[in-house]
């Protein structure tokens, strides 16, 4: 830790103070920072590693999220990437030995919480890219697999993504078609993965395919498999449009005799699932971030808001009604924002608690959802 505290104290170049940082919406001057870390139990180094990723993130994202939203698109991602390697965000949970910081879960979350606050399509993004494509590498890679692929996701030269759901398959992943067959040295694929985030912009991809048709039962043959993008075979499909998070590219993938190294299989063959359900506790904890900084920035928003929006010659937020729904706003993003650094801290401490880390994304989620309407509800009714 002791090195990532000189890697984050050095990120502060960006100043201590938020005063003219570039704001996202018109009405928002980011009043409601900085976050009351004291009340969480945040170490010095975990305050430091906030102001750090918030500095940044306003800086270099919170001034484009409208067009990013927008256009569907960010025209700078790729200088962006790179920025975010050279703070030293990509490999927050990998060991120094592969270029990344060698700290812990709720670090990471702590990251992606003010990414999604800046905007919540390049944090997705991001934990699209850290998390479920680093991380799966780096716990269940070979260690010829480690030094190839993770320094340069971790820099941000690469962008990563993971490839698991189907057109026919979401959450019953058992039930995937794409295929990967043995071919003396090689494995060949075929099929179609669909709704990948960063699946468009990728360059490493952790695929899962089905090797063994005729298991005894369908979780038991499937592997996974890291694929490049410029492989012979592979291409990307329909680009997809979404009602949200749209600066996050989401596409279809093709894999039409895409012909990849044995060697890239990751983990033991036919026992994909066990490397899928390992890091799919970690995927929900880091994601979980997300709607916890899409809270935060309502309630930037609103906070603000109801002090410059009069009604009858004074703020309404001099009305009791609008408190009480302030008062609700607030209660609810501590409640998220505590549960989630609680089971961040467990992971960390070794207690991965499954059903922890699917609560937590579960009633993030559903809050933010909440939290949201009533923005929108009270600053453009």
């Amino acid at each position: 830790m002791s090195a990532a505290r000189g890697m984050w104290c050095s990120l502060l170049r960006f100043g201590k103070s938020t005063k003219g940082l570039p704001c996202r919406l018109s009405t928002r001057n980011c009043a409601y920072y900085p976050v009351q870390d004291v009340m969480y139990g945040l170490s010095p180094e975990q305050r430091e590693l906030r102001e750090a990723a918030f500095n940044f993130a306003q800086k270099e994202l919170a001034p484009h999220a409208k067009d990013i939203d927008k256009n569907n698109h960010f025209p700078g991602f790729r200088e962006f990437w790179k920025k975010l390697g050279d703070m030293g965000f990509m490999g927050i949970t990998v060991p120094v030995e592969y270029g990344g910081l060698g700290a812990g879960y709720l670090d990471h979350c702590i990251v992606n919480e003010e990414l999604s606050r800046a905007s919540a399509a390049i944090g997705l993004s991001y934990g699209a890219h850290s998390n479920l494509c680093i991380n799966q590498i780096y716990r269940n890679g070979s260690e010829e697999q480690k030094k190839k692929y993770l320094r340069k996701l971790i820099s941000g030269e690469h962008v990563g993504s993971l490839a698991m759901s189907e057109a026919g398959s979401g959450s019953d992943v058992a039930s995937m078609s794409l295929t990967a067959v043995r071919d003396g040295d090689h494995y060949i694929l075929n099929g179609t993965k669909f709704w990948i985030t960063n699946g468009s912009i990728a360059d490493v991809i952790f695929v899962y395919a089905r090797t063994n048709p005729l298991a005894d039962k369908p979780q038991h043959g499937i592997s996974a498999f890291i694929v490049e993008k410029n492989t012979p075979g592979f291409s990307i499909g329909q680009q997809l449009d979404k009602l949200g998070m749209r600066g996050s590219p989401t596409a279809e993938l093709v894999f039409e005799d895409c012909k990849i190294p044995a060697k890239n299989l990751v983990g033991e063959l036919n026992k994909g699932m066990y490397v899928l359900m390992s890091g799919l506790d970690f995927e929900r904890l880091v994601l979980a971030a997300g709607p916890v900084g899409i809270m935060q920035a309502c309630c930037d928003v609103t906070f603000d808001y109801v002090h410059t929006r009069k009604q009858f010659g004074q703020p309404i937020g001099t009305f009791q009604l609008m408190q009480g729904k302030i008062a609700d706003m607030y209660t609810t993003l501590n409640a998220c924002r505590a549960y989630l650094y609680s089971t961040a801290r467990a992971v960390d401490q070794g207690h991965v608690l499954s059903k922890d880390c699917a609560g937590v994304i579960l009633y993030c989620a559903e809050k933010a959802t909440l939290i949201i309407g009533r923005t929108i509800n009270q600053e453009y009714k």
